[in-house]
């Protein structure tokens, strides 16, 4: 560890600066001396770096989101060319150029961070074996060497002997019980900020690799931080602490206001969204606004809670607009989407339809002459079409003329075969 913390040395001088400064307002408080000041310190430079690392934590969930998205693909690219690992390899990249997303996005702010832990950890070592380092000069030395938290030194380990401790001016047992306790707290942080992420923050309706990845570093984590906490002095053990509380907190406000879609945090969001809209009748923050503007824009890639949130706008009289804001179906004719994502008018918006009013018998029947271009008679006609003419008597007026094909149909309808009829033959006696 030392000799890794040795490499990040050209940051030393930035990290006790920063460190030095906030002693400066903290001692005038507490006293210089005190753990509170020296402590507090650390936790400051903790507030301060991940401030400054913010926007890289936003591109670490965009590239996480996008690694998810992919999994599928990649997957297939992994079958198709399992034989071939350098064809596999180049259209894993080409599948990254081609949607803009970096697998290295989701370690940033680790890697960012990485230099200024090492540089406390060289800056803490200093003070344990009593040398001045960067900007903490003989008098900072001595006071921080007499700061303590909780009884536990600053540069105190858990597997230091009982003479250097007793060197630094402390009891083995007050230092083991502190590290302990901190180090219980830092692995059950980290395990508890990973299993948010997997039970509510992870999308359901896709099973990739990914997500099987996610669960072993879920359980590996908190080992890893268990095993290197014991070599760890108590100011970075606060350090590392401090910056697992706030991820923990700056994920818990991610899931809340900007859940993964389709997973579990989404649909508890959706429906708190969608009693606030009823509520209210429209959208009122920009964060909303650009939540629904992506459902809108999804139409039939929306998935079941998207679908859902949608649906119960529209009934209660509602329409989520393009552009993100919502307003009712009364105030124009707005056009809705509806579940598989096409645009309809809202019924408010369109005429009402008029039923045709319901016709007798002799009214179907005379509008069927006029169409013929016949004259119409009230009730119904005696003749039969379907009449053969040599039965008819000789001074018999000939009946009107029927539409043609009537006869043909008349047949049909009573049983008989179309066209013409074979003739029967005799019977035999």
């Amino acid at each position: 560890m030392d000799t890794i913390a040795s490499l990040f040395s050209f940051i030393t001088w930035p990290v006790s600066w920063v460190i030095v400064q906030f002693h400066k307002v903290y001692g005038a408080i507490f006293g210089p001396d005190t753990g509170w000041a020296w402590g507090l310190s650390i936790v400051s430079l903790v507030i301060l770096i991940r401030i400054c690392l913010i926007p890289l934590f936003v591109k670490q969930i965009k590239a996480t989101r996008a690694m998810q998205t992919l999994q599928p693909e990649m997957k297939k690219i992994q079958e198709r060319y399992k034989n071939d690992r350098q064809r596999q390899s180049e259209e894993m990249m080409k599948l990254y150029k081609e949607t803009g997303t970096n697998p290295l996005s989701s370690c940033l702010p680790i890697l960012a961070q990485s230099p200024f832990f090492f540089a406390l950890y060289h800056v803490l070592n200093g003070i344990a074996t009593g040398k001045t380092i960067g900007v903490i000069n003989e008098p900072l030395l001595a006071s921080a060497r007499q700061a303590h938290i909780f009884g536990a030194p600053l540069a105190a380990k858990f597997m230091d002997s009982e003479a250097k401790v007793a060197a630094l001016g402390a009891s083995l047992t007050d230092v083991r019980v502190v590290t302990a306790v901190m180090i219980v707290l830092m692995s059950f942080s980290q395990f508890y900020t990973q299993r948010q992420l997997m039970t509510k923050n992870v999308d359901t309706t896709v099973k990739t690799p990914f997500m099987q990845q996610q669960k072993m570093l879920m359980y590996v984590f908190p080992v890893m931080f268990a095993v290197f906490g014991i070599n760890f002095p108590v100011g970075v053990l606060v350090y590392w602490l401090t910056t697992n509380v706030w991820t923990m907190g700056q994920q818990m406000y991610v899931i809340h206001n900007n859940p993964t879609p389709g997973s579990k945090a989404q649909a508890a969001y959706l429906e708190r969204l969608h009693k606030h809209v009823t509520h209210h009748g429209k959208v009122r923050r920009r964060s909303e606004k650009a939540i629904v503007k992506a459902i809108v824009a999804k139409g039939r890639d929306r998935n079941e809670f998207e679908r859902k949130f949608i649906n119960g706008l529209n009934k209660v009289g509602l329409a989520a607009q393009a552009d993100g804001s919502v307003i009712r179906s009364s105030e124009s004719q707005a056009v809705t989407q509806t579940e598989d994502g096409t645009p309809t008018t809202t019924a408010a918006a369109q005429p009402k339809r008029q039923q045709p009013k319901r016709q007798s018998k002799s009214q179907r029947q005379s509008g069927t002459a006029k169409a013929a271009g016949e004259p119409s008679s009230t009730g119904p006609s005696l003749s039969k079409s379907d009449e053969p003419e040599d039965t008819k008597p000789a001074g018999a007026a000939k009946p009107a003329a029927s539409k043609p094909g009537s006869s043909a149909r008349s047949k049909a309808q009573s049983g008989q075969r179309k066209g013409p009829q074979r003739p029967k033959s005799p019977s035999k006696k």
